[in-house]
């Protein structure tokens, strides 16, 4: 419980016209005429009314010297954090050289109204590498890959897996150029003979060979139904790919792998059969982080006076987007560090501390310590010298968190790219703190003191480094050796967490894992394992039947069913601050399943539940159970609810 401001002063408006009153009386008996109509009375209420307001600003003291105490222990407010997220640029058309998207390139959402439309930067390099289809190979499930490649350009049909295609089976293919991070289409004229599967969930998946594995490709689009038709399939190729030898054939290989059949999805009974096959590059996918990059800004001269502050032009500025600071004299031009206070700098240093909320640079200045002697605490760069940054990020906050395909405006004209999107929404954008929040904060400082002993200690010193975390949990397991083993779990804010989204894309960004990492390792105790990392997911597939009440639209029922059961098992906080989230560990049975569905609207009866375990990699589903046991590091997602909706009997 904190402790008990006071009021320096509680008299009020009417204490104040009563206490001059009875003043009046011992003073001047003669004046007898009180009332709110006599001219003295009235001059005593003005008197009152300005000595009101003037002791409710007397009553803010108390609150501006918690925030100076809090400025001499040098808790600041913090920054806006940036959003993050990635942006896929399309070719104009099928090119024969790299293409190289340089960092530093702007794309935007469209203007709407009055609103200013909202910039990303591209922060890494792309090329965008062209290939071409050069060898193919089968490889049956347990045995080694067979390439076939001068009979099928031979104009052979190839039959892509055995006569009766079974988990394992795969179609290689071998392409001439490695392509890391890019969009590849496949143009394949398949036959009609790969009968039994559902053209919409074939049992397949799309790999990559990147170095020390297959690696799955995110499938764009797919219009040959499980390779039985003519069509293209589009590939989202994963950082990584390169080269191998398969057969003593070199090539970058991608390829097509027969999955187990998950409950209720039919398998193929007989090979699909491929023609032709043509590959080429449309596109690729680099990381962007929201803010107008600022190239270069003078901040003015300096006069050679220690503890000399400078103010960046436009602030607050993006937390950690400040390049350099540099200095240019006679003597030629100095970089200057970084440092978070002055305490250990020399007086020869180059060291400059930055607020990035308010934009301001201070060089070192110089203290007067108690037995007199003055020290310089970092250098101080020589009168007349020209004071610059090179360069900045102006932007960040929570409205840098737009949704999916929603920035698609060029705002730096880039040659023979067509288009540009961002496929998933931005994440990890976050406002600037309050200063509230910086109270509540700095409580937690007070009572941590940067070292972390119970499992609050470490997520609140977890939550402080990492703002833009969606969720932190701690939790004490047992290591193989017996030991205890201290793990914080960390889960990214995701834009419309509420659907349905790979396991892939719940992992937390490395930058996100390494901010925390590095808070966690200065605070632990001697002794003490942390590890961190993202929890481990269970994918879960709720099969339901409802009946609706009369009158009722099914569609509208069965859409809000799905909403409801996407609520309940997501991982992370509701937007309202109604639920904190799945809780860590917790089983998942069917009863649960049943009380959510039957509050749905327009439900009148909830007639059957099925849970199903699923692979979040591969989509196989385990059969129909109770209740589904996650470990204590683990979390439900939710994977292809089916939702039935009948009329009431």
């Amino acid at each position: 419980m904190p402790l008990p401001s006071p009021n320096l002063d509680d008299r009020r408006f009417q204490d104040l016209v009563d206490d001059a009153k009875r003043f009046i009386q011992r003073r001047c008996p003669e004046w007898t005429d009180h009332n709110v109509s006599d001219p003295g009375v009235a001059l005593i209420e003005a008197f009152a009314q300005m000595v009101d307001q003037l002791s409710y600003r007397l009553n803010q003291i108390p609150d501006k010297i918690h925030l100076d105490f809090l400025d001499l222990l040098g808790v600041k407010l913090l920054p806006p954090q940036a959003a993050q997220t990635e942006l896929t640029f399309w070719l104009s058309a099928v090119q024969e050289t790299t293409v190289t998207v340089t960092a530093g390139v702007e794309v935007a959402t469209p203007r709407t109204g009055h609103e200013p439309a909202c910039i990303f930067t591209v922060d890494r390099e792309l090329d965008v590498v062209p290939t071409e289809f050069r060898h193919i190979g089968l490889a049956e499930a347990g045995h080694s890959a067979v390439l076939v490649t001068e009979r099928f350009l031979a104009g052979e049909s190839l039959t892509c897996f055995s006569s009766r295609p079974m988990s394992g089976d795969a179609l290689l293919i071998g392409v001439t150029q490695a392509v890391p991070r890019c969009a590849v289409e496949l143009r394949i004229d398949c036959s009609l003979d790969g009968i039994g599967v559902d053209p919409r969930r074939p049992p397949l998946v799309w790999e990559a060979w990147c170095g020390e594995g297959w690696l799955p490709c995110e499938v764009g689009k797919d219009s040959t139904g499980g390779l039985n038709r003519p069509g293209e399939v589009l590939l989202f190729v994963p950082e990584g790919h390169t080269h191998s030898l398969i057969g003593r054939r070199r090539a970058a290989w991608l390829r097509c792998r027969v999955l187990e059949t998950a409950p209720g999805q039919p398998g193929y009974s007989s090979s699909p059969q491929v023609n032709a096959i043509e590959v080429f590059t449309v596109g690729g996918t680099t990381t962007a982080v929201h803010g107008e990059l600022i190239n270069g800004e003078d901040l003015g001269t300096a006069d050679g006076t220690p503890g000399r502050a400078f103010v960046l032009e436009r602030a607050p500025i993006a937390a950690g987007s400040l390049r350099n600071v540099v200095t240019e004299d006679l003597s030629g031009r100095h970089e200057w560090s970084t440092v978070a206070t002055f305490a250990e700098s020399g007086p020869e240093d180059r060291h400059v501390t930055v607020d990035e909320f308010t934009g301001e640079i201070r060089f070192g200045p110089s203290v007067t310590h108690t037995d007199g002697t003055v020290r310089q605490h970092g250098a101080v760069p020589p009168i007349g010298s020209r004071v610059a940054v090179t360069g900045y990020r102006q932007g960040g906050g929570r409205e840098g968190n737009v949704a999916a395909h929603t920035l698609t405006v060029l705002r730096t004209p880039l040659a023979l790219i067509g288009a540009v999107e961002n496929r998933m929404g931005a994440v990890g954008g976050v406002d600037a703190e309050t200063v509230d929040g910086v109270k509540q904060r700095a409580a937690q400082w007070l009572r941590t003191q940067e070292r972390a002993v119970t499992a609050r200690d470490y997520e609140d010193i977890a939550t402080a480094a990492c703002r833009e975390a969606g969720r932190i949990e701690c939790v004490t397991e047992a290591a193989e050796n017996g030991s205890a083993l201290v793990r914080v779990l960390v889960l990214p804010r995701l834009h419309a967490a509420q659907g349905e989204l790979g396991w892939r894309a719940w992992e937390p960004p490395r930058t996100m894992v390494d901010a925390v990492a590095d808070a966690i390792e200065a605070a632990r105790p001697l002794g003490t394992r942390v590890a961190v990392s993202g929890p481990a997911y269970q994918g879960v597939t709720v099969v339901t039947e409802v009946e609706h009440v009369r009158g009722a639209d099914p569609a509208s029922v069965r859409d809000g069913v799905l909403r409801s059961l996407h609520a309940f098992l997501n991982p992370l906080p509701s937007s309202d601050g109604s639920s904190p989230g799945w809780p860590m560990g917790r089983a998942l049975r069917t009863s649960d399943i049943y009380a959510v569905v039957a509050r749905c609207a327009d439900v009148e009866a909830v007639t059957k539940v099925e849970l199903y375990a699923a692979d979040l990699d591969t989509g196989e589903r385990q059969p129909a159970e109770q209740h589904i046991e996650v470990g204590p590091t683990a979390l439900f997602l939710s994977y292809r609810h089916q939702v039935a909706v009948k009329k009431p009997r």
